[in-house]
């Protein structure tokens, strides 16, 4: 602990004596005892009543020191009640002059574990704390430590380095959070990671604290977002920009308008947040959000980069993406053009402004990505001819059929689907949410139809966390395919095994995914899956770990020996004959 020494330091300055000083007066008298009462009359508790109460207590075998003690605990609460109370009566003016008075009374004994709450609790009432005290609290650990955040806040916002130090164990935890969920071995079509509300993600324990340690300091804010956006610069990492969201929205829900009225995403990102909780963009909302992109101003473009960021939220991006695919089977019942739908347009412009959002940030260049018309007037209308695929097999399988044999599903995919899902970022982004679409409908002829295109994407999307983990969840919608050789091969060796070995995460997803469905499939497929996904010595130990559980459970699977012989054998007990000794 601390030293005698250190922990009563401050005592002489203020000339109230201390241990030292009885060790000096015992030292240099002669009469001991006769020292120690005067000590104790001149250093006591100066209340006349006490001079005859203390003897009283002494016969009760009470310790002075308890005493003491007692008396101490009561008054060092009724002055934490009064420093509470003075920070909020009288002028502005005079009350912080009180208050700073008291520091500098009571700072130097700011190491005694007795009296710090005291001062740590006159710092917190002060807006501003004189900048020598804030740099001794901050060149002590144990100050440091003990500190109000409304005293840390004001170390920190000219400390960037120690506020990183703070916030990044914070960050790092949200990220793992995110991927957690993204892996986690519930498998369910019902409950994904999009299925948390806005309102609830906000009360996740990273979002909480960072608001906590931002208070109303706009200046905390602002180094948050430089963090984030850092962040996402270097490692392409998109839950970065749901942090960036829902930290925004958190401090709209307490309505801290010292930063809201300055972050010029608020308005943006509050409608979009309301989008979001429907997941569907509705036409009021699409007009609300128009808005505020036709209403960017020459000279204040930079705030694209920020909606951008906002826009890059995968909450928005699926909200959007689902949007789209709502519209395009819209316009097929209307018999629309995409290119004749204002609303379709719009979500597909706030598509590609969140998709293009790191490349703005990391050229700098603010001004929103061209959109490829190619992309409304091929790609979108080929989605929509799958849609009539689809509606005119279901019709065709219901007619009576004439001397013609029943119409096969169509299975080629048109080139230019599959060229527009490599090259084209949003067309990938929309073809991938088409399919996540139909498997959701249980449709098995259209998934099997595009599953080929999906080998090969836009910068492998098809394999990307999110993607993936949402297949999964829809794909035990068609557990009872699982049984059949034609879609295993298809779904495994066409799809999840050409990217097995070359991509980690997809290596962990098949296994989820057999973990949850092995069951459904058939013995001989799942004998050679287990051969093809054994781990590597290179495999982490996430897929190891994945690759154990799956064997433990199909061990319990394979039919005991007692079981394999079910034909009862007719032949007579042979009698035992022991087996001679082996030379």
């Amino acid at each position: 602990g601390l030293g005698q020494a250190e922990m009563y330091a401050g005592l002489q300055e203020l000339g109230v004596a201390n241990g030292e000083d009885l060790k000096e007066t015992l030292t240099n008298c002669t009469e001991p005892l006769k020292a120690i009462e005067q000590f104790q009359t001149e250093n006591g508790v100066l209340l006349p009543s006490l001079q005859y109460a203390l003897p009283f207590l002494d016969l009760h075998g009470t310790p002075r020191l308890e005493f003491h003690q007692s008396v101490f605990d009561e008054l060092r609460e009724k002055l934490l009640e009064r420093v509470s109370a003075i920070a909020l009566e009288g002028k502005v003016e005079e009350r912080y002059k009180k208050l700073e008075d008291l520091l500098e009374k009571s700072f130097s004994l700011v190491k005694m574990p007795s009296i710090q709450p005291v001062v740590m609790c006159v710092m917190k009432h002060l807006p501003k704390v004189p900048e020598k005290k804030l740099k001794l609290v901050m060149a002590d650990k144990d100050l440091y430590k003990a500190c109000a955040v409304e005293v840390k806040r004001q170390i920190w916002q000219d400390n960037q380095a120690l506020f990183g130090d703070e916030v990044s164990p914070l960050l790092k935890q949200y990220i793992l959070e995110k991927e957690n969920i993204l892996f986690s071995n519930d498998i369910s079509f019902l409950q994904n990671f999009f299925s948390p509300s806005p309102k609830t993600r906000r009360q996740g324990e990273v979002v909480q604290k960072l608001t906590q340690m931002i208070g109303k300091n706009v200046k905390l804010y602002d180094m948050v977002l430089q963090f984030l956006r850092t962040l996402f610069l270097r490692t392409r990492n998109v839950h970065y920009c749901t942090l960036r969201a829902e930290l925004l929205m958190s401090l709209h829900d307490l309505e801290i308008s010292e930063i809201c009225t300055v972050d010029p995403c608020h308005k943006f990102t509050w409608c979009l947040d309301a989008c979001i909780r429907e997941k569907f963009v509705d036409n009021k909302r699409a007009r609300e959000l128009q808005g505020f992109l036709d209403g960017v101003k020459k000279g204040q473009e930079q705030v694209l980069g920020d909606l951008s960021m906002i826009l890059c939220d995968p909450f928005a991006i699926n909200t959007l993406a689902l949007s789209t695919i709502r519209h395009l089977q819209d316009l097929v019942g209307q018999d629309t053009l995409p290119r004749e739908s204002p609303d379709l347009l719009l979500l597909l412009r706030m598509l590609s402004l969140g998709q293009g959002a790191w490349d703005m940030i990391d050229s700098q260049v603010f001004k929103e990505p061209k959109m490829e018309a190619e992309l409304i007037t091929r790609f979108l209308p080929l989605l929509m001819s799958f849609v009539v695929d689809d509606h005119t097999f279901t019709v065709d399988q219901k007619l009576p059929s004439e001397e013609k044999g029943p119409i096969p599903y169509p299975s080629t995919i048109p080139e230019a689907f599959t060229k527009f899902l490599q090259e084209n970022r949003i067309a990938c982004e929309i073809g991938l949410y088409y399919i996540l679409h139909i498997t959701k409908q249980r449709n098995k002829n259209a998934f099997l139809r595009l599953l080929p295109a999906l080998v090969e994407t836009f910068s492998d999307l098809a394999f990307s966390d999110i993607f993936l983990h949402l297949l999964s969840g829809n794909l035990t919608l068609l557990s009872d395919e699982f049984a059949l050789e034609e879609f295993c091969t298809s779904l495994f060796d066409g799809f999840f095994l050409t990217a097995c070995s070359r991509k980690e995460n997809v290596h962990r997803h098949v296994l989820r995914l057999l973990l949850h469905l092995h069951h459904k499939v058939a013995p001989a497929k799942l004998e050679s899956l287990q051969k093809a996904l054994e781990p590597t010595k290179q495999s982490g130990e996430a897929v190891k770990e994945l690759y154990n559980q799956l064997s433990e459970k199909l061990e319990l699977r394979k039919p005991s020996p007692a079981e394999v012989t079910e034909t009862p054998s007719m032949e007579l007990p042979l009698p035992t004959v022991p087996t001679p000794a082996s030379r």
